[in-house]
């Protein structure tokens, strides 16, 4: 099992967070190796990723549902992933909170992963995990600071 928790401070308002985040467009975009992501309906969404941990390097579906919709504040993020390499299974819970225009991003989340993925070791899945997410993140902070 994988802990990550992670802050992340946006130099925007919440409600222009919030549209970024729960946006496919720019999840697509940010989302580390997505080369499709399909709104399949009721906050359900399939995916093509390539990623790559440490040595094992792969493609996977995903289905990535979000849950819990408490809109501009929280939600809960749903992902299960396969491919060759193994699977991966997360869930994160997702808060925003906003400081004179500034908003800060809260995640809280464990992931697993079976096959060839889990014999790479816990320490370099949380390293590559933390990556990826600080990543996407950044990502995410840069699209809605540009309005």
């Amino acid at each position: 099992m994988v802990k990550l928790t992670g802050s992340y401070e946006i130099n925007a308002p919440r409600e222009t967070v919030w549209h970024t985040i729960t946006q496919p467009e720019s999840l697509q975009g940010c989302i580390p190796g997505c080369q499709r992501l399909e709104d399949v309906g009721d906050g359900n969404y399939e995916a093509a990723i390539s990623a790559q941990f440490g040595p094992v390097r792969g493609s996977f579906n995903a289905k990535v549902s979000i849950r819990d919709w408490n809109p501009h504040e929280s939600y809960r993020l749903v992902v299960s992933a396969n491919g060759a390499p193994g699977f991966v299974n997360g869930e994160a819970f997702i808060t925003l909170t906003e400081d004179g225009g500034v908003t800060t991003v809260n995640v809280d989340g464990d992931g697993q992963a079976g096959g060839l993925l889990a014999r790479v070791g816990q320490r370099m899945m949380e390293n590559v995990s933390r990556s990826m997410m600080d990543r996407f993140f950044g990502c995410l902070a840069e699209s809605a600071t540009k309005g």
